[in-house]
């Protein structure tokens, strides 16, 4: 299925980012591309269901995308969605903006 076809028209980025357990499993996803739910609720440090519960809204939302093999699921960001690109982007502007704010560079 085309990410255009899932993802909501009305979806504002303020939803995307509204939770912080969303927002640790998109982080854990774009910075790993594809994991099992296992792997992602150790990564995220949240609890199965919580991750479950964000991974499905990603997953709705054309950000990931899912495979199941029997009883093991696998996420994986959905690179041909353009707006995956733009949130790598921000999230990997984001960490070089925040380095030097935790080394105390600009105290």
């Amino acid at each position: 299925m085309s990410w255009r076809r899932r993802w909501p028209p009305t979806l504002e980025v303020e939803r995307l980012f509204s939770s912080y357990g969303r927002t640790k499993v998109l982080t854990v996803m774009l910075e790993s591309g594809e994991l099992n739910i296992s792997e992602i609720t150790r990564r995220s440090g949240l609890s199965h269901s919580s991750a479950a519960r964000h991974l499905e809204f990603l997953e709705r939302s054309g950000i990931l995308s899912e495979k199941k093999f029997n009883r093991i699921r696998i996420f994986r960001v959905e690179r041909t969605n353009p707006l995956v690109g733009a949130l790598a982007k921000f999230m990997s502007d984001w960490k070089a903006a925040e380095d030097p704010l935790i080394r105390g560079q600009y105290a």
